[in-house]
């Protein structure tokens, strides 16, 4: 398996090299980077499965790059984010293959690269076994991100920017908590970390590596990068962050509870808030977003929340002793990880294939796109309701086993813990509430709105890669439902170097019916549910075809109805923005809700015609915008104090490069002392 891993690594920097070298004149030249890439994706996917069988992986990297002794290592855990990070980024590269082969897709060279060295970062953060190992892999990761972010440039300058902007403080974060952490272990191995007692220093280093994690995952306050580097990344590109690459923060998190085991009890608190509210904060934008690329955005954001709060039920399972607890955490925050890496992958890739066959992703104009597009169309609609977390999707069983999780309160006697709990349960159960809310509308209104004119040309705008990328990952998104005990299974010897599997397998009430780890508490089997509910559709569908005969799909047609018709601006239908108007007022004081009712001149002629204007000559037009809380009261204030700096720091530019080896030598002096203070 070593060699399969280096070939994987090999393969992936003959895709960045495939690029840079070869261009994008050709169409074979704009897809090679990808097809490598997809290769590469299987090899290392095959050597996690390998991992988590048991079977040892080590690439030494001895003195190479000034790293000293350092291997990319392969542990149970490393192979279970291998499987879940690669065995997504196959179809995704599929479907990027497809839509980088399309002419004036790609017009300059450097996309190819910078998603070859995407994949390469994360398979090093993965399995890097040494310090500067993981953090060159992670920073090298950050380029990557704005190197995608960035591609399009013009309007793409400002995200690219923030995107990299808070990479580099994640790295910074990283940088500093490492660094305290070898200087206490007076080793620069990872495994060296896990001998530390917990003391302050030790404390601190948690927290800082928590924080520079959380970045990557799109936690509030460090969350805005996300949908707008979302938004800016090309087409299907933003499947590999959103569904791949951001499984590397995840992965950071979950490596850190196995290093440093204990948190202190104030940081898991804190991640249970935190991940409560950006659960919900995500979910109130996606719900009212107009664009379709923002609503996944914000849901990403969601599923940061969501898999932060079971991250955070397991920090206080080992704060506290409590194995059960630790395992049923880990467990729903993996199972979230997986329906989350599946379905954004899916909505991501299928939302690049409707703008590409439309020419926009705004939601009042993709109404019944699902008509026309048959198989983006049908990845957008399994995507969402798995987001949604409705049953026979990946993201019902998840969520299922969150709050499964967070009902383990009374297990816990401190109120410090229970009442944490209990908050952050409400604000889980109110973003299950609002997520079906947001993903009825793209299923009802743009997937299955009113018909429009059918698109015969779907093979040709999907082409057969991109079909089956989507196939693919629509089959991930009910297959791990349907195989739900499997899954956990696997997830379960994948987490053993945090928790015992004799704690994780409780989970099992029978070998088909899983429990939240706690005996007698509860009980579901997800794959009898993937029989048992079409069973009883298809039986509710035959008694009416039997007894209700042609009336059963008699449609009734009558004109549509709307409040104030004479003098008002818009159609005679119900569209994505007015779905969303009540939550923008139900949500008025988290989204800062801004409504305005403004006059508009009425011309002769044209569609405006018939929307019988008042005698004054003019109609009515009505819009409603939010605001983004964060960044206007945290991240506007300190843009002004910042920009200063800025503008002192630029005098320090004088063109002379004995000063900056100056600058350089004071900076590298003043970490290594505040490093001996601190160690």
């Amino acid at each position: 398996m070593t060699a399969v891993l280096l070939a994987a690594l090999l393969l992936l920097g003959l895709a960045l090299l495939a690029d840079l070298g070869l261009g994008v004149g050709r169409a074979w030249a704009r897809l090679l980077p990808y097809l490598l890439g997809a290769t590469a994706s299987v090899l290392l996917t095959v050597v996690g499965a390998a991992g988590l069988a048991g079977t040892p992986v080590r690439l030494s990297l001895d003195a190479f790059l000034g790293f000293g002794a350092a291997d990319l290592t392969v542990d149970r855990l490393s192979a279970l984010f291998l499987v879940i990070s690669f065995s997504v980024a196959v179809p995704v590269s599929l479907a990027c293959a497809a839509w980088a082969v399309r002419p004036h897709r790609v017009r300059a060279r450097g996309l190819g690269c910078a998603y070859a060295l995407t994949l390469a970062s994360i398979a090093i953060v993965v399995t890097a076994d040494h310090v500067f190992v993981f953090l060159f892999a992670w920073e090298c990761l950050t380029i990557a991100f704005y190197l995608i972010t960035a591609h399009e440039r013009g309007a793409a300058a400002a995200p690219a920017i923030v995107t990299v902007g808070l990479g580099k403080f994640s790295g910074a974060s990283l940088l500093v908590g490492m660094l305290l952490l070898a200087g206490k272990s007076n080793s620069f191995s990872l495994a060296g970390f896990a001998a530390l007692p917990q003391t302050s220093a030790r404390d601190a280093a948690y927290a800082l590596l928590v924080l520079g994690f959380a970045v990557k995952i799109g936690l509030v306050p460090v969350h805005v990068w996300m949908p707008r580097g979302y938004r800016a990344a090309p087409g299907p590109l933003r499947a590999v962050m959103a569904g791949v690459a951001v499984n590397a923060g995840f992965y950071g998190l979950w490596r850190t509870l196995a290093l440093l085991h204990q948190p202190p009890p104030w940081l898991a608190v804190v991640v249970l808030l935190l991940g409560g509210a950006t659960a919900l904060l995500g979910i109130a934008h996606a719900t009212v977003q107009t664009d379709l690329a923002e609503v996944i955005a914000y849901s990403s954001v969601e599923n940061a929340g969501l898999i932060s709060v079971g991250y955070a039920v397991a920090m206080i399972g080992a704060t506290t002793g409590k194995a059960p607890l630790l395992a049923v955490g880990l467990l729903a925050a993996t199972l979230q990880t997986v329906a989350h890496a599946l379905a954004k992958s899916l909505l991501f890739v299928a939302a690049a294939g409707i703008e590409d066959a439309t020419g926009t992703t705004e939601l009042d104009a993709l109404r019944g796109v699902g008509r026309r597009l048959r198989f983006s169309g049908t990845g957008l609609a399994v995507g969402a309701l798995t987001l949604a977390g409705l049953p026979l999707t990946a993201g019902f069983v998840s969520e299922w086993f969150l709050l499964e999780a967070l009902m383990q309160q009374f297990r816990l006697g401190a109120l410090g813990y229970t009442l944490p709990l209990a908050v952050t349960g409400a604000l889980v159960a109110l973003t299950a509430g609002f997520a079906a809310v947001a993903f009825v509308r793209i299923v009802g209104l743009t997937v299955l709105g009113p018909r429009g004119p059918r698109d015969e040309t779907l093979a040709r705008r999907t082409g057969p890669l991109g079909a089956a990328g989507i196939a693919a990952l629509c089959l991930g998104c009910v297959g791990a439902a349907a195989v739900a005990p499997l899954l956990v299974g696997v997830i379960a010897a994948g987490l053993s170097p945090v928790v015992s599997p004799a704690v994780t397998g409780s989970a099992f009430k029978e070998p088909w019916v899983l429990q939240p780890v706690y005996p007698g508490f509860s009980a579901l089997s997800p794959s009898w549910l993937t029989i048992v509910l079409p069973a009883l559709l298809a039986a509710a569908a035959l008694v009416c075809a039997v007894f209700g005969r042609r009336r059963v799909f008699a449609v009734r047609r009558v004109p549509a109805w709307r409040s104030a018709t004479g003098g008002v601006e818009g159609e005679n239908q119900y569209k994505p923005f007015a779905f969303a108007n009540p939550t923008r007022k139900i949500l008025a004081n988290v989204l800062l809700t801004r409504a305005e009712l403004r006059t508009i001149e009425h011309r002769s002629g044209g569609q405006e015609d018939d929307l019988r204007p008042d005698a004054s000559g003019a109609h009515l037009g009505y819009s409603s915008d939010v605001v983004e809380a964060v960044e206007r009261f945290l991240y506007r204030p300190l843009l002004r104090p910042l920009l200063a700096v800025v503008r002192t720091a630029k005098r320090l530019q004088n063109g002379r490069l004995d000063a900056y080896v100056s600058y350089l030598l004071i900076a590298f002096v003043a970490v290594l002392a505040l490093v001996l203070v601190l160690t």
